[in-house]
């Protein structure tokens, strides 16, 4: 059946292949709206009541079951009787609508407007003018005086003043100075109080080579701000004024990229003077980093070279609550529980702590303190600290108390990335990945849920149930594609090489590897992508074969093994045929780091201590593998795998006796 569009940017209205659906009466569309700004939560029953009528009648829970079954034939027509609804649903103590994110306009604008950042200036600016040609009027147009959309419709609204001004901002970066002016004359006509409007307005009609205009148009701003709200114009006003009086050259520049700039001039904050206005800029820095932290061509990285600049800046207010903001305001998904940078990850964490013991002991911090803990265990990835672990257990216990999807998706990630403390822990990841999946889909967290389908497929690769990794590679491939998000199809692309490993592929899934390194030559993961490639050739070549001389042939002594050679050095001494020095790497052999190949690394210290017989460093390698016992050794990482973790144990204890 096709699917059922919803509109809410303008009055409310349902269709399904360009036909409008038939939605009765009034309160029928009351409760469609209703439950449309519920966002795919459940709305209680006595929520929608109170919601619907200023004075309940006795029949109100009986009416409102009929205008739902009556939306439900509108929404379902070719539904079975007694079926379970699919879209409108019965959920526990009330009803919810299980819409798709690009079913309603709304939520197609917001995707849109906040995907249009890190484009290129002239690709944004189309985005965001197909974005604003979604809306049709007011949103929730019939509903203006319903207390219960209030709040939703100031959002949209506000969101729709930003997304005219940003589109502005790009034609001004891509060279399209004069196409701005129009749309921004018109947009300052029904908001005179936007003084980034006015900036915007007045340096495009510079840039067209109208001083004069510029300059009247600033003396315009001025006049308006002191009559309509007492004000004199803000800084950027008066600069801009400053810099068309003196004809700054600096005003005619055009750059390549307006997001760019925007990142450049906010993460920098640190530099200037923490004054008035300041704190905003630097929270918004925040979400635009966010944003290019998904986006691939070296977007991860430039964020965090930013990031780190916008904690100082915060820091440096003074200020514990903005602080929290800035550091806990930064949730992107993250899938690898390696660091792509331990030395910025440090500094992180330190200052989450320093956040975390200066902020207030109120539950009106709960929020931020949860954020800030989150932080903590994500940052720590890798690292064996008790008080990561610490940190993720509270923070997964004041998201649960608090009640929001997005803080318990983000908590959740925090546990995650703490799951590794041992070996054979992909049962308890599976169950992280189902549980995101189910959240974010209900609550429209694209990369969250995006984030449950990747830990799905490490983790029942780990299992050794690919037929169940394939179905979230490709879910998670679909999602990506749908919402722009180039970064996963390294861990998708990745887990398919390791799947032709595991199938008896070799040569394919040597080209695979080799493929998957190519894509990660740029995105800015060196986490990820520091010693994967030779380390995945290595376990590919030792993969169902722990026996002597193994390990001298899988091993390729001339690779870059990255952060994983102090578990490859003894294999290369024995390579070299100096057995002494591999005995002496064994004995001195530290644990692996808490992350998703450890498994394949002691594997690969169980093949050298299979070819020379060392009977303690066998013993510690039973050890650690028992508990994977069934499993693929590294599989859980999604990339990696030395073949079943039973094959090395029955190896190990063929050697020992």
């Amino acid at each position: 059946m096709d699917q059922v569009d919803f509109g809410v940017l303008g009055t409310v209205t349902a269709e399904r292949a360009g036909g409008p659906l038939g939605l009765k009466g009034p309160r029928h569309r009351a409760v469609l709206a209703r439950l449309i700004v519920a966002r795919r939560r459940v709305v209680p029953v006595g929520r929608l009541v109170a919601d619907l009528w200023d004075e309940p009648p006795p029949t109100a829970v009986g009416s409102l079951r009929t205008f739902v079954n009556d939306l439900r034939r509108a929404l379902e027509p070719d539904r079975p009787p007694r079926a379970p609804a699919r879209l409108l649903v019965t959920d526990g103590p009330g009803y919810a609508l299980r819409a798709e994110a690009e079913a309603v306009d709304a939520w197609r604008f917001e995707t849109a407007v906040e995907t249009a950042v890190p484009e290129e200036p002239a690709r944004a600016a189309r985005r965001l003018r197909e974005a604003l040609e979604l809306w049709r009027g007011p949103a929730y147009a019939e509903f203006a005086d319903e207390e219960w959309c209030g709040g939703e419709r100031a959002r949209l609204a506000e969101l729709r003043l930003r997304a005219v001004e940003q589109r502005a901002e790009a034609l001004l970066a891509a060279g399209r100075a004069g196409e701005a002016v129009p749309d921004l004359d018109a947009h300052l006509t029904g908001h005179p109080w936007r003084e980034e409007g006015w900036r915007l307005l007045a340096l495009a009609l510079y840039r067209t080579g109208r001083q004069g205009d510029a300059l009247a148009v600033l003396r315009r701003a001025r006049a308006t701000l002191a009559d309509q709200l007492g004000l004199d114009p803000g800084p950027a006003l008066r600069r801009l004024e400053a810099g068309i009086l003196a004809q700054d050259p600096a005003l005619d520049e055009e750059p390549a990229a307006a997001a760019a700039r925007v990142w450049s001039r906010a993460a920098e904050a640190y530099d200037r003077t923490v004054a008035a206005g300041a704190r905003a800029r630097l929270e918004s820095t925040v979400g635009l980093l966010r944003t290019l932290a998904v986006t691939g061509s070296g977007g991860l990285a430039a964020a965090r070279e930013h990031r780190l600049a916008a904690i100082t800046a915060a820091e440096e207010s003074g200020d514990p609550e903005l602080t929290a903001r800035v550091i806990g305001a930064y949730d992107v998904p993250a899938i690898w529980t390696r660091s792509d940078d331990p030395a910025d990850a440090r500094r992180v964490v330190e200052a989450a702590e320093r956040a975390l013991a200066r902020l207030p002991a109120t539950p009106a911090q709960d929020t931020a303190r949860c954020r800030l803990l989150a932080t903590v265990a994500l940052e720590s990835r890798g690292t064996r600290s008790a008080r990561a672990a610490e940190a993720a257990a509270e923070a997964e216990r004041l998201a649960r108390r608090l009640d929001d999807p997005a803080l318990l998706a983000f908590a959740l990630n925090g546990v995650f990335m703490q799951s590794c403390t041992r070996t054979g822990l992909a049962p308890r990841r599976d169950a992280l990945g189902t549980e995101l999946i189910a959240l974010a889909t209900r609550h429209g967290l694209v990369t969250y849920e995006v984030l449950g389908h990747l830990i799905r497929v490490q983790a029942r690769a780990g299992l050794a149930d690919l037929t169940t990794a394939d179905a979230h590679a490709e879910a998670a491939d679909r999602l990506a594609d749908r919402h722009e998000l180039p970064l996963a199809r390294v861990f998708t692309d990745g887990y398919r090489a390791l799947r032709l490993a595991v199938t008896g592929h070799p040569e394919r899934a040597e080209a695979a590897y080799r493929a998957v390194d190519r894509l990660l030559d740029g995105p800015g993961m060196p986490g990820v992508r520091a010693g994967l490639l030779p380390l995945a050739l290595l376990c590919l070549r030792l993969a169902g074969r722990p026996r002597p001389y193994g390990i001298r042939a899988a091993l390729d002594p001339a690779a870059d093994w990255g952060p994983y050679l102090p578990w490859i050095r003894p294999g290369l001494a024995l390579a070299a045929d100096d057995e002494q020095t591999a005995r002496e790497a064994l004995r001195g052999l530290p644990e692996p780091p808490a992350d998703l190949v450890q498994e394949a690394l002691w594997c690969v210290v169980a093949a050298v201590a299979l070819e020379l017989g060392d009977r303690p460093a066998l013993r510690r390698c039973r050890h650690r593998l028992c508990p994977a016992a069934g499993q693929l050794a590294g599989a859980g990482s999604g990339l990696v795998t030395a073949g079943p973790v039973d094959v090395w144990l029955t190896a190990i204890e063929e050697a020992l006796r």
